[in-house]
């Protein structure tokens, strides 16, 4: 199953792409990972909140396949500890999805056409984080849900 990581706009925070870019290389040795960055709107100034969703909304859904199951990371979705991360991520791979794909929206959130199309939503804190720091965090976890998948000591309980 090949896991993509879609977010609005690109890893401008030096110190952000360099952590995202580490735990992307730790990934490759246990599934097929890869970020997709779709460009910020340009313009955006004479557009309404909805409007913005709306065109973004238009954007991520270009890029999620038919078969993909789509989850977006959103304040309100389901929070998990990182153990129960790990037996939900096994689930996934066992359940014969094509793809997974995990999306971190724009400042404004999801349009109502991609929380319609969404198959769940995870919440990484009750805390509210950067779209910038959230892509780090959450390639973290990832990578930590993996490790606690074969048995490796990177993660203690």
């Amino acid at each position: 199953m090949n896991v993509k990581l879609l977010t609005v706009g690109e890893t401008v925070v030096p110190w952000v792409k360099e952590g995202l870019d580490l735990y992307c290389s730790r990934l490759k040795h246990y599934l097929p990972f890869s970020v997709v960055e779709i460009p910020e709107l340009k313009k955006v100034s004479a557009l309404s909140e909805e409007q913005i969703k709306e065109k973004e909304g238009a954007l991520i859904l270009k890029n999620i396949g038919p078969q993909d199951t789509l989850i977006l990371l959103d304040e309100k979705g389901k929070e998990f500890r990182s153990l129960e991360f790990a037996s939900w991520l096994e689930k996934q791979m066992a359940g014969g999805a094509k793809g997974l794909v995990f999306v971190i929206g724009g400042a404004y959130g999801f349009s109502r056409e991609v929380y319609a199309r969404a198959d769940g939503k995870i919440s990484l804190s009750k805390m509210t984080f950067s779209h910038q720091m959230v892509r780090t965090i959450f390639a973290e976890q990832l990578y930590r849900a993996c490790t606690i998948l074969r048995g490796e000591p990177y993660h203690h309980e």
